[in-house]
């Protein structure tokens, strides 16, 4: 659950420091830079962070999807953008994507086996070269 709500918080900064930029180029204002420059860098660090448990398909489609739909919108009430049809068409569009990548990453139970397998791989082996090595030892004590 923390690790969703760092991705809500990446989208967030995304968010902020894409429309920071936006203003510091029409106002001149270089403390909107600045405000852009710690933004960008705090969102890609919390989307770090978000991936760790999130899987990167979804994190990044949300992160980027959802950060353009805020963007688009706050740039047409705030900035006077337009909004053509042709937008509103890729915005429908970008949200039934995220909808299809979000339902088609659920966590297989193939891949779940295997990591089990892999896991029970790992631990045969060390208990082979343990026994091994001590059979080593009463080789070189006899």
């Amino acid at each position: 659950m923390i690790y969703w709500i760092f991705l809500a918080l990446a989208i967030i900064t995304e968010v902020i420091g894409t429309l920071s930029m936006k203003h510091a180029s029409v106002s001149g204002d270089f403390t909107g830079m600045a405000v852009m420059y710690v933004m960008i860098a705090s969102s890609y660090i919390l989307l770090a962070v978000a991936v760790k448990k999130v899987a990167l398909g979804v994190a990044y489609a949300l992160w980027e999807g959802i950060g353009i739909l805020f963007i688009t919108t706050f740039s047409v009430l705030w900035f006077g953008e337009s909004l053509s049809p042709m937008k509103i068409g890729g915005l429908v569009l970008l949200i039934a994507g995220i909808g299809l990548i979000k339902s088609g990453t659920k966590k297989s139970t193939v891949t779940q086996s295997a990591q089990k397998v892999k896991e029970a791989a790992g631990r045969a082996v060390s208990a082979v070269k343990s026994g091994g090595l001590a059979q080593e030892r009463a080789k070189t004590e006899a």
